[in-house]
């Protein structure tokens, strides 16, 4: 059966390394008149797909629960290549079942209102790796009840799919997906917890790469570009397959590799005389990850909105103006300090009486990248954020009525408000000012961006070293995913994950007492969201002490040991629901200060030097 399955194996491979190459076989003349029109692959484009799928479907029918656990370890394997090398159509043209086949082994909670609350199993490659590869015995329960999905979805998926309704354009930001997701959550470890073997799938995700190009190798104009593309991703993959995942330089990939597959989509596009599509959340010409050009910040704003130097200089001033509260106390930057990358340095902030609130002052860094707000993500945008402000007793204590009394009455705003919105002083063009100057405040600028897009050398051996742990061994990029470094999540940027870390009450690593703040539980009360917070960014993290949800850390070098011990699970605390593994991460003293020293490079020089109004390019683009 072993030597049956073998030569089944050598078939498969022989048919995908060699035979898909003939689809592409077109004359000169064909060539040419292909050029007036778009190419459109797509029918060869799905026979590489499916044969994917139904590789990986053949090894998935071989998981047998009566079968030992190594001999389940192969096969699983098998399986897991085949479905990384159709992985880059399925995150392209099946994302949400891409999330589910390949997610983490986490309960899942979708919440619509009270009456309509999910509780979702997960059943992904994720969990089958886990259960295969833990010490000791396996979960055979589980195992069948995963593999016995995934033997059903597969195949779903190979039969009921998208591709046939996609075009040249579409194909060739497919490629730019799979490789913005290699670059910021492939190489961290995020899919592959157990065997870490993220750095040998990427490598199955170029070599797929390479055939999808090769179906157009007749339809480049410039052939050049098609033997640059040959020769990158041969290099990148060589580059991945010599690597190990603790010590890889993902600095250094991203850096030349990732930099120069994107320069070569743009090359691509120009070629085949196709613009690429820009209405997501990604600008589909940019060519590095690590720059305001990388966001297409139209996809993080409210419709119709056109930001600009005058609604960030308007929103600026009622960002400031503590006569937008009710007893003229607070103000925005009340608790949002400019020199402080906009947070308070207080444990907790305080509210309209000097009392304390709730919770830590998050920076408004990065958040116009955000899908979520508030540390328990009860708003959708920073619209919806101030309305929390204002309405909260303990803070503003107004009403949009009261604010627009008082705006109206004030003719230097009068004079802003007649200019941007036609003379409409009302509460959601307030709203949609000091929000566009929240959007103004991501300007990509710090020390670790200057370096990395090659605009100077001056990042330490210590510094690069921290963001290639922070990348790979101390799994930080699991949940703080780049460039952002919080967590809304690549390739596609459309949710913000929340995640149960097991925060104490205090900052003892001895016998820790759970912090009692519920987070996420509120407002529909599901016991499998208590003390779910949202991922911050960890950009200007220097200058945002204290830590976490409840300013308990008042260092990074607390931080970082919460994270080395597992949390508070790896403390002792008895949390069931925490997603941060509780395993030890052995980092060593030196890795410990690496980390912090890669951390401290992501401050942006903005918070040092010149004003903010200086740093919009993306803003105003």
């Amino acid at each position: 059966m072993i030597m049956q399955n073998n030569l089944l194996k050598q078939k498969l491979e022989a048919l995908l390394f060699g035979g898909l190459f003939l689809f592409s076989c077109q004359s000169p003349t064909e060539q040419s008149a292909l050029k007036e029109a778009e190419t459109n692959h797509t029918q060869e484009i799905e026979a590489y797909y499916v044969q994917m799928m139904d590789s990986c479907t053949h090894y998935l029918h071989l998981i047998d629960t009566s079968q030992s656990k190594s001999k389940n370890q192969q096969i699983f394997l098998a399986a897991r290549k085949w479905y990384k090398y159709a992985e880059p159509i399925i995150i392209a043209y099946d994302h949400e079942n891409y999330k589910t086949i390949n997610g983490p082994n986490l309960l899942k909670v979708e919440i619509d209102d009270y009456t309509d609350i999910k509780k979702i199993k997960p059943n992904s490659f994720q969990v089958l790796e886990e259960i295969l590869f833990a010490v000791g015995e396996y979960d055979r329960e589980t195992l069948q009840r995963s593999s016995d999905f995934l033997k059903a979805r597969v195949p779903f998926m190979a039969e009921n799919h998208m591709i046939k309704e996609q075009t040249d354009r579409h194909h060739l930001k497919m490629i730019r997906d799979v490789i913005v997701n290699i670059a910021t959550k492939g190489l961290t470890g995020f899919d592959s917890p157990a065997l870490a073997h993220s750095l040998i799938e990427a490598a199955y995700n170029y070599e797929s790469l390479a055939k999808i190009l090769a179906i157009y190798k007749n339809s480049f104009t410039d052939e050049t570009i098609y033997q640059a593309w040959m020769a990158e991703l041969d290099s990148a993959k060589a580059t991945l397959l010599g690597g190990k995942f603790d010590d890889f330089d993902r600095y250094a990939f991203i850096k030349i590799h990732t930099k120069r597959q994107l320069e070569l989509i743009n090359q691509t596009a120009k070629d085949f005389q196709l613009e690429l599509t820009a209405n997501e959340a990604l600008n589909q010409y940019a060519t590095t990850i690590f720059s305001q050009e990388f966001y297409n910040i139209s996809d993080f704003t409210p419709p119709q909105r056109q930001i600009s130097r005058e609604s960030i200089a308007l929103g600026k001033k009622l960002f400031n103006d503590k006569q937008l509260s009710l007893n003229g106390k607070l103000s925005c930057a009340s608790c949002h300090h400019e020199d402080k990358a906009f947070t308070d340095g207080l444990t907790k902030a305080k509210g309209n009486d000097d009392g304390e609130l709730l919770r830590n002052t998050p920076t408004l860094t990065y958040a116009v990248y955000q899908r979520k707000f508030f540390y328990d993500a009860v708003s959708t945008s920073l619209e919806g954020q101030i309305i929390n402000v204002i309405g909260n007793p303990k803070e503003f204590h107004t009403n949009f009525e009261a604010m627009e009394k008082e705006v109206m009455n004030n003719s230097a705003y009068q004079s802003a408000f007649n200019e941007l919105y036609k003379g409409k002083t009302n509460a959601r063009n307030i709203r949609n000012a000091i929000s566009d100057y929240v959007r103004s405040l991501a300007p990509f600028n710090s020390k670790f961006d200057r370096n990395i897009n090659g605009e100077e050398n001056s990042l330490s051996k210590l510094e690069r070293k921290g963001f290639n742990l922070f990348m790979g061994k101390a799994s930080c990029g699991t949940c703080h995913f780049a460039p952002s470094f919080f967590g809304t999540v690549p390739p596609s940027y459309d949710e913000t994950e929340l995640e149960n870390l097991g925060v104490p009450a205090t900052a003892s690593f001895n016998n820790p007492d759970l912090d009692q703040d519920l987070g996420a539980y509120e407002p529909f009360k599901v016991d499998e969201r208590k003390f779910f917070f949202k991922t911050s960014t960890v950009r200007n993290i220097a200058m945002t002490a204290p830590y976490m949800h409840n300013g308990v850390y008042e260092t990074l070098e607390e931080v970082i040991e919460f994270y080395n011990v597992g949390g508070g699970a790896g403390m002792g605390i008895d949390n069931p629901y925490q997603t941060l593994p509780a395993d030890s991460l052995h980092l060593s003293e030196l890795e410990k200060k690496a980390l912090i020293a890669f951390l401290n490079s992501l401050t942006d020089s903005v918070y040092q030097s010149e004003p903010l109004e200086k740093e919009l390019k993306a803003a105003l683009r």
